[in-house]
């Protein structure tokens, strides 16, 4: 049966699959437009099950704030260059809309709702593509909130405050972005990770061979220096080291209630792999 090229360009429009795809699955279906587009729709969730196996470590954050609650989150893609295809970039604006219309609180919320879409993206890239991570606040004021996102989109954080001062809560959202701080304050950090750190400087402090109480002080030491770069309130402002954040809000008369800090990839573990793997691996994509 001849395809003509108008069913071609309808179905391309319909699922947004390649134009051979559509060429294959209308041939399949002899013209069927409707049982084309329920075979790509299949073969899409077939491929995109395949897929998901991979690790997808790169990608975007995307930011929206409104009148009493304020989301980001994170949308993954394996490679920078898949990240700034159009049609991934039209997929997280699609999310970011979403976000204007929707207060999500639950990730799997807002992938039930994307599911269909990613899984056409998946097909038309060939990339395995999640929506990782999502982070929303709520709020009664606008103003009690900062959010910061870097020009890369892969890098953002958002702070809410006790009191309204959008301008000190957009400073320290970058500064956050910066800083990284695990909590708020000592109370904040977690147990296991700070038994992980005080192991550590007890074995380099045994390892130093001096008296046991110099080896306490030495570990007591290196856990106060710790503490005082991880957590938010003892960090010096990226913007005036001589202030700390703790400084900054009491100026200000203000108080940090939470914080989110995103930057994609975070704790994905990616495997090293040389270029020629990389490039045998794309010649041997599936599609």
């Amino acid at each position: 049966m001849e395809i003509k090229a108008s069913q071609v360009k309808e179905l391309r429009e319909l699922s947004g699959v390649g134009m051979m795809e559509c060429k294959k699955a209308l041939v399949e279906v002899e013209g069927d437009i409707e049982k084309a587009l329920d075979l790509l729709r299949s073969n899409s969730a077939l491929k995109a099950e395949k897929k998901s196996a991979r690790v997808a470590a790169d990608g975007v954050i995307k930011v929206h704030v409104s009148e009493n609650y304020a989301t980001m989150v994170e949308i993954n893609s394996e490679t920078d260059f898949a990240a700034k295809d159009d049609s991934f970039i039209e997929f997280a604006k699609n999310i970011e809309e979403r976000l204007v219309s929707k207060k999500y609180l639950d990730v799997e919320d807002l992938k039930k709702d994307v599911e269909e879409d990613r899984q056409k993206l998946v097909q038309s890239i060939g990339e395995n593509i999640q929506v990782r991570r999502l982070a929303t606040q709520e709020f009664d004021s606008p103003k009690k909130v900062g959010t910061y996102l870097h020009s890369d989109n892969k890098l953002a954080a958002m702070v809410l405050l006790k009191e309204e001062n959008d301008e000190l809560g957009r400073d320290i959202a970058m500064h956050i972005s910066a800083s990284a701080p695990l909590s708020i304050n000592e109370d904040g950090v977690d147990k296991e990770v700070l038994e992980r750190e005080t192991n550590i400087f007890e074995s380099q402090a045994k390892e130093s061979g001096k008296d046991e109480n110099i080896m306490q002080k030495m570990v007591e030491g290196k856990i106060k220096r710790f503490l005082k770069e991880v957590t938010l309130l003892s960090q010096d402002f990226i913007k005036d080291p001589d202030t700390s954040i703790s400084k900054l809000l009491e100026n200000s008369d203000n108080e940090v209630i939470s914080f989110e800090r995103f930057k994609v990839g975070e704790g994905i573990e990616v495997s090293s792999k040389d270029f020629a793997e990389e490039v045998a691996e794309q010649l041997n994509k599936d599609g």
